[in-house]
């Protein structure tokens, strides 16, 4: 008896695309919607009808939790999302969490009670064993975000290799007292990109400085803030590696207003390379992440997800980072 995966290699394409054909679903060429029709006929398949009865309980929605919606880098991520989601006749249920653990396990419960078919998560806010008892109800895909403990596909960058370029470049700029400005909650991201500051400081021989370094640091108003307490101190820093092109452009403008030099005086170095990096003055030197194709490949792997389709090279994604040096260093 013929199945699904055969329709699809008799007719050239993914099960997901003759998944969509046989339920109906919008945004199928008519050349594609042709061909799996032929299939069918020369393989003489026939859906199972308790099945397309399952999958018709789908909500083509997809929840996707994203700290703060102000921030560009989840704006560009979200709209790599977005955009494969569309195509794939998928809509998505934005949710902001703004870094709070209760709201992540609110709507962490949209997918327990079927309100969405699967959830991409682009920060977290809880450790992983509580998450991990969602992924009962149906699958979550990380997405920027990791945990070495998971096994639901991630797509992630390597944050530790990002941290570790950009304050080796600071040190070979000259620099010996570099601050480091991170958020709050120790994920594995943020645990990483720590990692990656100190293995630059202990391979030049530098001294860590518990007092260079800024906790729960996450916008502009943050970043202005850092650099006014940075000059309060008795030995200020004379660099500041920042978790964020916003938190970078606030040290910038700050310091700016008060009298010193960029990068005369202090040295800036963001994350991201958001459109805000090339048009603040100076213009920032930072680490590049891919946004939108961070966002492009959690999405397929969340579809990938849904039709039981992934493959073991599906379960951690990796792409590459790179620093982009500009006038702030």
């Amino acid at each position: 008896m013929a199945t699904i995966a055969d329709v699809a290699k008799e007719a050239g394409l993914s099960r997901a695309t003759v998944s969509r054909v046989i339920n109906n679903y919008q945004y199928v060429s008519d050349e594609k919607r042709f061909l799996v029709q032929e299939a069918m006929k020369a393989l003489n398949y026939f859906p199972n009808s308790s099945a397309q009865k399952l999958r018709s309980q789908r909500t083509q929605t997809i929840g996707v939790l994203i700290p703060v919606l102000t921030n560009p880098f989840f704006a560009y991520l979200l709209e790599g999302i977005d955009r494969i989601a569309t195509d794939n006749a998928y809509q998505l249920l934005v949710c902001q969490t703004k870094y709070d653990q209760q709201k992540e396990i609110h709507f962490l419960n949209y997918l327990k009670s079927k309100q969405v078919d699967g959830i991409i998560l682009t920060s977290i806010e809880n450790n992983w064993e509580t998450i991990a008892a969602y992924t009962t109800y149906g699958p979550i895909v990380l997405c920027n975000e990791y945990s070495e403990q998971t096994l639901v596909p991630m797509v992630r960058l390597n944050q530790l290799e990002g941290s570790y370029l950009g304050t080796c470049h600071l040190i070979r700029q000259g620099h010996r007292k570099i601050a480091y400005c991170r958020g709050g909650y120790m994920s594995q991201l943020t645990k990483d990109r720590h990692a990656g500051y100190k293995k630059a400081l202990t391979e030049f021989g530098i001294p860590y400085n518990n007092d260079f370094i800024f906790k729960n640091v996450y916008d502009l108003e943050d970043g202005k803030k850092v650099l006014r307490d940075s000059l309060a101190m008795e030995n200020p820093p004379t660099a500041f590696f920042a978790g964020s092109d916003q938190v970078a452009t606030g040290i910038v403008k700050e310091a700016m207003k008060q009298g010193k030099s960029v990068p005369g005086d202090i040295a800036v170095i963001g994350f991201d390379d958001q459109p805000i990096a090339s048009v603040v003055e100076p213009a920032l030197t930072t680490i590049k992440q891919p946004a939108e194709e961070i966002g492009y490949k959690a999405m397929e792997v969340m579809i990938k997800s849904i039709e039981s389709e992934l493959e073991p090279n599906d379960m951690d994604i990796h792409l590459p980072l790179q620093l982009i040096v500009r006038h702030s260093t």
